[in-house]
């Protein structure tokens, strides 16, 4: 293969072939102990930071895909039907074949198996395009420093995924398939590789932040604001993951309320969702002087200040928290440019920081702020989008639950917004950190 992405392979497990025999005689079970519970975590193929887009690859890219690409994209699609059983399958043995792994790894594993099947596809869907896949791979090779993950540990989790990957995908699986999955993972834990060891000579793992205040807003939001015990650098419109000492080694993703500010503070908005393991922590037994872990800021919904175009915001539920944060930006670095905020809730009871934005649009005179509320205008977030503009000449942001997020890009891109200036966090993301 020639590899699109550009990194040097020095630890080539294509010359090592004994790290992936497949032992396919091995009655590994199918299925992980003790999985109950709604809780998970990240971890080896967490999707830590995902492609702001899950766009297919333009057609003249896909017609030109390296055989590598081929054959790996082919396995995907044939062990896609049975995903789960390949994920279960993968821990399992690679908690058999490796036990001093698992520590390094949450007891409740059911959201993990998920997240490792979202992280496959991403790589085999991006395989040829190093524009989406490298900063995708590096942002994970740094989110995995939190968990403990040392570079002599990725040989143990090929040599596992291969003999997984031999197990599930019985018709397509052949000695020029196993030889393309090996150069592939090999390029792909060596961009990882390379990003933690780079991050390491300037960040820590991870930064401990102490909550310093908790406010309920309803009777299943908080907003949660801490400090860290480090400068912590991030940009507007980011997010970070975060684990609580009641549920070590599980990590769930919150976004920032605020561009960063002079004092330090981090407020994060928390809603409680049913068997939430976090988000109920933090929203129902948090409170000043509990310490919490936070890992490396991640995300690219941030704002272009090289450009004066305006901003189309919807923000749902929570999803108003980063988009809180965008205005802020906007306002400390003296623009001028218009923003539109659209605040989606379900009832008016949901809209719980609408006077924060609406003193946010007495402050500033180019900041419009619109309520939607799903219940009493009998329209959804992105519907309401279409009642005003045009917006072609906006770049467009996007925070809420999985489904406005997938309608709000549909709706956006109906109204002549390119794929380029629409800009949200991972749907896929946004799904395996719900809780």
């Amino acid at each position: 293969m020639e590899p699109v992405l550009e990194c040097a392979a020095r630890r080539t497990y294509a010359d090592r072939p004994e790290m992936f025999e497949a032992r396919h005689r091995m009655d590994a079970p199918t299925t992980t102990p003790a999985d109950s519970g709604p809780g998970g975590g990240d971890g080896w193929f967490a999707s830590g930071t995902t492609p702001a887009e899950r766009t297919p690859p333009p057609r003249a890219l896909v017609e030109r895909a390296s055989p590598d690409a081929v054959l790996v994209r082919r396995t995907m699609d044939e062990v896609g039907p049975v995903a789960s059983r390949l994920t279960s399958y993968f821990y399992a043995l690679l908690f058999v074949r490796h036990p001093e792994l698992r520590p390094l790894f949450p007891v409740a594993m059911n959201t993990q198996r998920d997240r490792l099947l979202k992280a496959l596809l991403t790589a085999a869907e991006h395989v040829d395009n190093k524009l989406v896949l490298v900063p995708y791979l590096k942002n994970l090779g740094r989110g995995h420093r939190k968990y403990g993950t040392r570079a002599e540990h990725y040989p143990a989790v090929g040599e596992c995924l291969i003999a997984a990957l031999a197990r599930y995908a019985t018709s397509t699986w052949d000695a020029a398939t196993e030889a393309a999955w090996v150069r592939t993972y090999t390029t792909i834990s060596q961009v990882m590789i390379d990003a933690a060891a780079e991050d390491e000579a300037k960040a820590p793992a991870w930064w401990l932040a102490e909550v310093v205040a908790h406010e309920l807003r309803t009777s299943d939001i908080a907003v949660v604001t801490v400090r860290t015990d480090q400068p912590y650098p991030f940009l507007a419109g980011q997010y970070t993951t975060l684990e609580t000492p009641w549920w070590p080694r599980i990590w769930r993703n919150y976004s920032f309320a605020s561009a960063p500010r002079s004092d330090g503070l981090l407020p994060f908005h928390v809603r409680a969702v049913p068997a939430g393991w976090v988000s109920n922590a933090l929203v129902h037994r948090a409170r000043p002087g509990d310490v919490l872990r936070l890992g490396p800021p991640a995300g690219s919904m941030t704002v272009d200040h090289s450009t004066d175009s305006g901003l189309l915001c919807l923000g749902g539920g929570t999803g108003i928290a980063p988009i809180k944060a965008l205005v802020e930006d906007v306002a400390e670095h003296g623009e001028r440019r218009p923003v539109e905020v659209f605040y989606g809730a379900r009832t008016d009871h949901d809209l719980y920081d609408i006077d924060t934005m609406l003193q946010l649009q007495r402050s500033h005179p180019w900041l419009a702020v619109r309520p939607v509320v799903d219940r009493r205008a009998h329209l959804q977030l992105p519907d309401a989008v279409r009642a005003y503009g045009p917006w072609n000449e906006y770049d467009a942001y996007l925070s809420g639950p999985p489904g406005m997020i997938r309608k709000g890009v549909d709706t956006l891109r109906a109204l002549g917004i390119p794929h380029h200036r629409i800009r949200h966090d991972s749907v896929e993301e946004l799904v395996a950190s719900a809780d």
